[in-house]
């Protein structure tokens, strides 16, 4: 993940604003990527401060904070997702038959 400049806990919260269309409360973060709000912060401005992310208020309620997706991050999270399945599939080569398809479904690739 390094040729990305992402580490799997950075493409792990990308890839869930992305699954949510863009953006998501930091509590509903936490509890998708099952981590402890603290954790979330610190991600949240570690990925902030690279410009793939940004905070925003929510609409109906200005106490919670969002965490919206931005393009530079949509683009981030594609390459991160890119280089995961290339990873997987050149791991899961290494397997002979049916272990390698029991692997590759495990890993979730479909291929």
């Amino acid at each position: 993940m390094a040729s990305v400049e992402l580490s799997p806990p950075k493409l792990s919260v990308l890839t869930e604003l992305v699954n949510a269309g863009g953006a998501l409360t930091l509590g509903e973060l936490a509890d998708r990527i099952h981590c402890v709000r603290s954790n979330v912060t610190q991600l949240m401005d570690r990925l902030e401060a690279e410009g793939l992310v940004r905070r925003a208020n929510h609409g109906s309620d200005r106490r919670r904070i969002r965490a919206e997706l931005t393009d530079q991050g949509k683009a981030r999270q594609q390459a991160g997702a890119e280089q995961l399945a290339k990873v997987q599939q050149e791991f899961a080569k290494a397997f002979p038959g049916p272990e390698r398809t029991a692997l590759v479904g495990a890993l979730g690739s479909g291929k």
